[in-house]
């Protein structure tokens, strides 16, 4: 079972801007409620997180990933699952410049949840959890990014 989610929102902000909040993944459980906690692994020559370990509220349960990030300042940032509870886990934040420092931001995620966080993401709840992962990144970003 795969399971895809994104969501595409429009921020009244800079693209630079909604970039720096995304890539600054220690920061983001202040904004993103889904993000409940963030530790530092590892750091890339330039400071940044290279590998952390995250707790997230996947609705079912909480899910704990390792995760390694890769950076494309500021057109972006994606994550790849080292190890954790999901099977795999795949996701990335892409920024479009709309001019007049207005920003297309998207959200993505790719899990394989296993066997047993499938059993419980069927039907309708399926959709909620696709929803409630993508909602609360996207809304915070936008919410923060204004401040």
């Amino acid at each position: 079972m795969v399971l895809e989610a994104s969501r595409t929102v429009d921020v009244d902000a800079p693209i630079e801007r909604c970039y720096e909040l995304a890539a600054d993944i220690e920061g983001a459980p202040d904004w993103q409620e889904t993000l409940l906690d963030v530790e530092v692994l590892e750091r890339d020559d330039q400071g940044r997180p290279l590998v952390v370990e995250t707790v997230s509220d996947a609705v079912v349960r909480k899910a704990r990933t390792r995760l390694r990030f890769s950076y494309d300042p500021p057109k972006g940032l994606s994550w790849e699952q080292l190890e954790g509870d999901p099977k795999w886990l795949n996701g990335r934040w892409a920024f479009e410049d709309l001019g007049d420092g207005r920003t297309r931001a998207t959200y993505a995620l790719e899990s394989d949840p296993g066997r047993l966080l499938g059993m419980l993401l069927r039907g309708p709840v399926q959709d909620r959890v696709k929803d409630h992962v993508t909602r609360a990144p996207t809304e915070g970003l936008q919410r923060v990014a204004r401040g």
